[in-house]
């Protein structure tokens, strides 16, 4: 019996699938799926039990399995030393070369690993067949060879000689198949081993290829609290066409869950990647610093007594002492109570007085008073929140980053899309796909580790993010001198790097180093639509104008000003009808990717596109 996590991940999936309705038996999926078969031949193993790794992936592209036995004979091989007999067993399968089957009376022994000894089972039944041995002595053989007993190998030698003899096979070649035992033996795997291994491969294998967003919910949650590993799951599921819905509140549960996918917006109509109709919602209880119970307890009194309405209905039902007021700063962050409360630095900033709201309100209900007038209690009336604008766009994805560990409700690059593309700058997941060996990426700079080389040279590890995900690259003494200013965590980058193939990863080296701003300084929008919902917008607009690049007359605190040739159209609807009044600012500006982003933060703003 196998004691190993994937066995959880298998039934963590199978208890999602029975939750929305569908039971599996997962004891009887057939063995001859020809999607699971599929996925193995492209090498979508990510999260796949035992064939996760570049070089397995890689050997799997080459093998194109289509049965069962081949996954068992891919795992016996893949290990030092009979793993050089994979391209062997590949080009057998495929035709391209000869089996090797050493003796005709071997052939029914080594036709199913294409001719090559894998299993200790193949050592014990070549023994038994060519040389007369008894299953018994055989196994005593094989417990020599692989333990290379000198003195008893010394002894089985001449008795397998002659027992081939007596079958009448020349000493040469019964000299020949023993020599080869002796290599194989030394690192034969056992096939029950490697069989139950492949099954379970298999088992995850089928599930993803037939229920990828169960699946991929079900590994989530057994590594909850791996951030790393979860950012490698959150680029599979880009991948995949899944899509990864925020926390929240109102909708997620302590676990990861599978939910409905929401209909897409209108700019997305004509985007031709696949989109999953199911879609994955992130666990509260995979945010950082907060407790999968006190999750719990939220979760379990928003289902008994419905959604939130607010987040003074929040303070009411839910003891938030005992969430804790690090880990609300975390759900605030994460941007779990946008749906209660879309301004998340007031959220923030108000946590200490909605803590002691509900402190007040569970003393109430623990004392169970009640009013002399007419029985019922008195409600204690709800606090004023904190008086903010909400954080920049940049600022609210490094907090939500920081929550959780990397960016889900957007990217920090998001804004410069556009005037990157217009460069010519790609992103890594373009790079990677197109197989350029150099060119020009933008990114974020998440993390950094310099080291000394031998030679008492400099060089550093840069982590770096980019709307298809993360990834590294390696900077030398040179460059890493001139720009480490540039490459300090949460700098927004232009990259020059050039790139080696690794199966199928780029290794990157980074040549050169630009800040973002100063790469699209020449490239600016043609103008901004800003759709308001509230009045009071306008106002917050002006001022943003004002500060971060505007047109004459609109002087922020430190005078006029930079001017542009964009313009501003305001997008306001009129209340009471289905009409909107377009309103446009008077003078050019410059719309910029900064400008854009601080538009976006201002409080009343639905959201801004480039004219």
């Amino acid at each position: 019996f196998l004691g190993l996590k994937t066995l959880t991940v298998i039934q963590n999936a199978l208890n999602i699938l029975k939750a929305r309705g569908t039971e599996i038996d997962i004891e009887a999926i057939p063995l001859d799926d020809e999607k699971t078969y599929a996925l193995y031949s492209r090498a979508d193993t990510v999260a796949v039990f035992q064939v996760e790794s570049s070089g397995m992936r890689d050997a799997l592209r080459q093998l194109q399995p289509n049965c069962i036995e081949d996954i068992i004979a891919l795992v016996a091989l893949y290990r030092p030393g009979p793993m050089e007999n994979i391209p062997k067993y590949c080009n057998v399968k495929h035709g391209r070369e000869q089996p090797d089957f050493l003796h005709p009376m071997l052939e029914p022994i080594l036709k199913e690993t294409q001719g090559i000894i894998v299993y200790q089972e193949q050592v014990m039944q070549i023994a038994q067949v060519m040389a007369g041995y008894s299953l018994g002595g055989a196994d005593l053989l094989r417990r020599a060879m692989g333990k290379k007993i000198l003195e008893a190998m010394d002894a089985e030698r001449p008795k397998f000689l002659e027992g081939a003899a007596k079958n009448d096979v020349p000493e040469s070649k019964a000299l020949e198949v023993w020599k080869l035992l002796e290599k194989f033996a030394n690192y034969g795997f056992n096939k029950s081993h490697a069989a139950a291994y492949a099954y379970v491969s298999y088992q995850t294998g089928w599930l993803k290829a037939n229920y990828p967003v169960e699946f991929m919910a079900g590994v989530m949650n057994l590594d909850m609290h791996l951030t790393e590993k979860l950012a490698v799951y959150r680029q599979e599921l880009g991948r995949l066409g899944i899509e990864l819905l925020p926390p929240d509140v109102n909708l997620s549960a302590d676990d990861f869950t599978v939910e409905d996918a929401p209909p897409r917006e209108p700019d997305e109509e004509d985007d031709d990647k696949p989109r999953h109709p199911l879609a994955i919602r992130y666990a509260l209880g995979a945010l950082k610093n907060v407790g999968g119970e006190a999750m719990r307890s939220l979760v379990d009194e928003r289902r008994e007594n419905g959604p939130f309405q607010d987040l003074f209905d929040l303070a009411r039902r839910v003891d938030l002492k005992l969430i804790g007021k690090r880990a609300l700063e975390n759900v605030a962050r994460a941007g779990a109570f946008d749906s209660l409360e879309p301004n998340r630095r007031r959220v923030f900033d108000s946590l200490e007085t909605l803590v002691a709201f509900s402190a007040v309100c569970q003393e109430e209900k623990g004392s169970a008073q009640v009013s002399l007038f007419d029985g019922a209690g008195v409600e204690t009336a709800p606090p004023k929140l904190a008086k903010c604008q909400d954080w920049p766009q940049s600022d609210r994805l490094s907090e939500e980053a920081a929550a959780i560990g990397f960016y889900i409700s957007g990217h920090p690059l998001d804004d410069y899309a556009e005037a990157l593309r217009r460069k010519r700058v790609m992103t890594y997941g373009e790079m990677a796909a197109r197989s350029y060996l150099s060119g020009r990426l933008a990114a974020v700079v998440t993390g950094k580790q310099e080291r000394k080389s031998q030679r008492g040279t400099s060089f550093a590890f840069v982590q770096l993010s980019d709307p298809s995900g993360s990834y590294e690259a390696v900077v030398f003494s040179e460059v890493l001198h001139a720009q480490r200013d540039n490459l300090e965590p949460g700098s927004m980058v232009v990259l020059t790097v050039d790139a080696d193939k690794d199966g199928d990863q780029l290794k990157l080296r980074i040549e050169g180093v630009q800040p973002i701003d100063e790469a699209v300084a020449s490239v600016g929008a043609s103008g901004f639509k800003v759709l308001i919902e509230q009045a009071t917008a306008l106002s917050g607009i002006v001022a943003c104008i004002a500060q971060a690049g505007g047109a004459a007359g609109l002087e922020g605190p430190s005078g006029p000003p930079p001017r542009g040739r964009g313009v501003v159209e305001i997008i306001a609807p009129l209340e009471g009808t289905e009409r909107e009044a377009v309103i446009k600012l008077p003078g050019h500006y410059a719309t910029t990717p900064q400008l854009k982003s601080a538009l976006k933060s201002v409080e009343g703003v639905a959201w801004v596109e480039e004219a």
